[in-house]
Order: C-alpha cells, then sequence, then structure tokens
C-alpha cells in the first residue's frame, strides 16, 4: 500500500473517481491525504468484493466529505456533546519553547500536575505559570517519566535528525508480518468457527449473515482493543460494511465527547485484561475472533503473554493488526502518544506556525494523522482479509508518525475554493443512546457496495463481553 504523491499533493490511485470541490487549509494536502487515506480503504473493500463475485467494482470519492469526515461526523440535534479536551489539556510557552500537554486520561493529568508540583484543582493559568520557566525538553522527558502524555515543538529537520525521526523514517508505511498458510476460508465456512487454541477441537458459532460481493464483511469478527480516534476510525469503518465489531475498554476509560463518533456499528464491552479473570475472557473473545486491532504499545501485549508470536501460536488464522504513534522501531518504540503530539513532534505544528506567519505553534485544521491512520488500518486489515479466505495470513503494523512523514512530504493544497458547511453534507437523522443527530453522507462511494450499519451508536459497556451470535 502507498500513498502516491504528484509533485507537492496527493494523487488518488488511477481507478478511483474524485468528486466534490476545496480544500482544508494548511501548509501540507491534507484534504489530498483525506481522500487517499479513504480511496485506499475503499479500493480494499473493491477488492475484496471482487474477491466474493462482483466484477471491478468502481471507487469513488468526495473531497468535501473526505475533509468533513477527518473532523467530527456527527452532530447533536437538541443537545450538545462534551468537550473533547480536558481544561488543562493544550499547548504552553516554555522556557525555551513550546510543549504541548496531552491530559485527557485522568491518569496522564494527574502525572502532568505532580511533575509541575501542582493540585489536582489546577487551573490554565496556574499551569502555563508552571510550566513558562522550565525547558521543554526535561519537562517532557519528565512528564513522560511519570508516565504521562507531553511533546515539545521540534522543526521538520529536528525531527529527521532526532533517532526517533530517523527510525520513523525508515519505516514502510505498513508493514507486513511473514506470511503463514492455514486452510483457504470459503463459504462453506460461514456457519462456523474454530474457538479456543488451535490445540483444542473447533465448536460451532453460527455467524449473523454471510459474507457477499454486497455486503463482503458480513459476519466477520472484529476484536477492537483501540481508544482515541485511530483504531476507532478503523473499526467503524469496517462496521459500515457488514463486520461484527466488539470494542473493549477497560472498566474506568471514558471519553463522553467522542461515543456517539465512534461508536456507531459496534457493540462496546468493559473488560479488565489486567485480571486473569479478564485475560481469560480475552482469549475467548481471539478464539472467537477473525480480525484483531488493536493500539496497544509494542511491549504492552507482550507482558500479558498475547505477542505476536504467541496470538499466531495459539490462533494461527487470525488477521492481526496493530498501530501506535511513535512508530514500531527506534528509542521512542514504547511512548505513549496521540495525534497533537506526534504534530508537535514531527515538525507539523512548527511548520503551520512559519505557513501561517504566527507566533506560536499552528496545528493541522484536523487530527489528520489519527483520521488517515484509521482508513489505512482499515483497509491493511481488509486486505489482509481478503488474503485469509485464501490461505494466507499476515500481521500488519501502522503508526501516527510514520503517516506524518507521507503527509510531511506534501506542500499546501492546489485545490482552490473553500469546503462547504458540514451541516449541508449530512445524509440524513440518526438515533444515538444520547439522543438524536444527524451523521455526514458517505465520502466513499463502491459501485453495488453500500456503506451502512443497523447498530446504532451507544455508550462504552452497553454490551457484554461476548461476541453477538454464539458467543
Amino acid at each position: 500500500m502507498n500513498l502516491r504523491v504528484d509533485g507537492a499533493n496527493f494523487a488518488a490511485p488511477d481507478q478511483v473517481g474524485l468528486t466534490g470541490a476545496g480544500a482544508l487549509p494548511s501548509a501540507f494536502d491534507v484534504t489530498g491525504l483525506a481522500v487517499a487515506a479513504m480511496a485506499a480503504a475503499g479500493t480494499a473493500v473493491a477488492a475484496l468484493s471482487g474477491r466474493l463475485g462482483r466484477a471491478a467494482p468502481q471507487v469513488s470519492v468526495d473531497r468535501a466529505l473526505a475533509s468533513a469526515w477527518f473532523g467530527l461526523s456527527f452532530t447533536p440535534t437538541g443537545w450538545e456533546l462534551p468537550p473533547v479536551w480536558d481544561a488543562i489539556a493544550g499547548i504552553y510557552p516554555c522556557a525555551d519553547g513550546w510543549i504541548r500537554l496531552h491530559t485527557n486520561a485522568p491518569h496522564h493529568r494527574a502525572a502532568a500536575l505532580a511533575v509541575l508540583g501542582l493540585s489536582a484543582g489546577a487551573t490554565r493559568e496556574t499551569v502555563a505559570l508552571a510550566v513558562a520557566p522550565l525547558t521543554g525538553d526535561e519537562l517532557e522527558a519528565a512528564i513522560v517519566a511519570a508516565d504521562g502524555c507531553a511533546a515539545v515543538m521540534r522543526t521538520r529537520d529536528g525531527w529527521l535528525a532526532h533517532p526517533q525521526g530517523a527510525a520513523v523514517a525508515a519505516e514502510p508505511l505498513v508493514h507486513w508480518g511473514q506470511e503463514r498458510r492455514v486452510p483457504p476460508f470459503g463459504r462453506h465456512d460461514a456457519g462456523t468457527r474454530r474457538r479456543g487454541p488451535a490445540t483444542t477441537a473447533p465448536t460451532t458459532a453460527p455467524r449473523t449473515m454471510e459474507p457477499t460481493a454486497a455486503r463482503p464483511l458480513a459476519g466477520v469478527r472484529v476484536l477492537d482493543l483501540t481508544r482515541v480516534i485511530a483504531g476507532p476510525v478503523a473499526t467503524r469503518f469496517l462496521a459500515l460494511y457488514g463486520a461484527e465489531v466488539l470494542r473493549i475498554d477497560p472498566p474506568d476509560w471514558n471519553e463522553p465527547g467522542l461515543e456517539p463518533e465512534m461508536t456507531l456499528g459496534k457493540h462496546c464491552a468493559r473488560l479488565d485484561i489486567k485480571t486473569p479473570d479478564g485475560l481469560a475472557r480475552l482469549e475467548e473473545l481471539l478464539a472467537g475472533a477473525d480480525i484483531f486491532i488493536h493500539g496497544y504499545r509494542p511491549d504492552a501485549l507482550d507482558r500479558l503473554g498475547l505477542s505476536d508470536a504467541t496470538l499466531a501460536e495459539r490462533h494461527p488464522a487470525l488477521v492481526n493488526v496493530a498501530l501506535d504513534a511513535y512508530g514500531w522501531s527506534g528509542p521512542w518504540a514504547q511512548r505513549r502518544g496521540f495525534d497533537s503530539l506526534v504534530q508537535m513532534s514531527c515538525g507539523i505544528t512548527h511548520a503551520g506556525m512559519e505557513h501561517f506567519g504566527r507566533g506560536g505553534p499552528f496545528p493541522l485544521p484536523v487530527q489528520a494523522l489519527d483520521h488517515a491512520t484509521g482508513y489505512l488500518t482499515a483497509a491493511a486489515a481488509i486486505d489482509a482479509w481478503r488474503q485469509r479466505l485464501d490461505g494466507t495470513v499476515r500481521t500488519a503494523r501502522l503508526s501516527l508518525a510514520r503517516t506524518a512523514v507521507e503527509l510531511m512530504r506534501t506542500g499546501p493544497s492546489r485545490v482552490s475554493g473553500e469546503l462547504p458547511a458540514p451541516e449541508t453534507l449530512v445524509a440524513g437523522p440518526e438515533v444515538t443512546a444520547w439522543g438524536p443527530g444527524r451523521r455526514l453522507a458517505p465520502a466513499v462511494e463502491v459501485d453495488g457496495v453500500p456503506a451502512w450499519t443497523a447498530v446504532e451508536p451507544r455508550g462504552y459497556g452497553s454490551a457484554r463481553a461476548a461476541w453477538p451470535a454464539g458467543g
């Protein structure tokens, strides 16, 4: 999988039609990235549909809708979403530059405040006063060492000279693991699946639907252990083409500002996989899954006894797709991170500051690294599943930092014109567990393969930690 750059802008694959006009304002071709990433996902759907019998479905992507989906796709009607950002999250001047603190998770907020010597009731003003006399690198290192999340603003050249920037630049956009052969997965398998480790006898568990060319992921079970934005974008896309997505969150995880956005099409359960019972239940879910998508750092599943090698041994037919923030090699491979932090680290916010003549860091207009990596993850999962049908299983790894490498090869979009207002792009009303709203129309169109789901958005922990059918 490659993202093709023509001049200073992204170019969609030759077989993908483009509609719509306008571009997000940025120092880089963000709308082009949105189109290219969605085109990759749509092309993967078309290839799978073709494998299931439809002759070469045509794919098209709408520029305006792709740009809008890289923001928020859901707008409440008659009620408001909670704030997405914590009150003290954001960018602060420090003694030698700028630093961003990511404090949305309570434990990340507590880590930052502890390093700064502040109480839980700290305000933006008190945080700013505490940050101002400190050097960025030292504060970043201290917060990261305390299991928090922070990033100083670096230039593009500074990032490329950094050991982590150099390591990520050498990684492929999608790192494919070694192939292994398993029995092909044919139509006769639609009513059965292996349950339990490979050393045990298979049991039957009926799928709710059978994959068809028009519904190519129907009944395909996707175990989703991802949060905050890239992974959930990927599994939401899979759900729209029929996948049975089971999302697992820790008992204390809350993200109310994004729940209606990211739970569309999914059954959401809670499970404490750090306990013996929770880990055992996770193993049962893995035994019933077809695709496993997770956002754990490289060593996290290893500590739980679920390394890639172990998963391949216990569940040889399982498609395993992983994503992280800072890449899979280099000194920061184990570092926690988010889109906004990676933008600071790799030089994107600095480039935006220079491009727009601002007096401080200027990030992208949307969290494009998250969303683009999400659609690329979906494309990788679908391509891997298509190969699984013919008896080949491969793992895939992606990262926000590696997606940033692709974006930073571009310049501002050459397409002129403002984008239409998102409210003009909605498909119609939608019911959620919190109230009514409106969802954007699909940005990707695959001829004869509509994107839809009957599973309305519901809160985290609203379902059992079991597969909807036969769990």
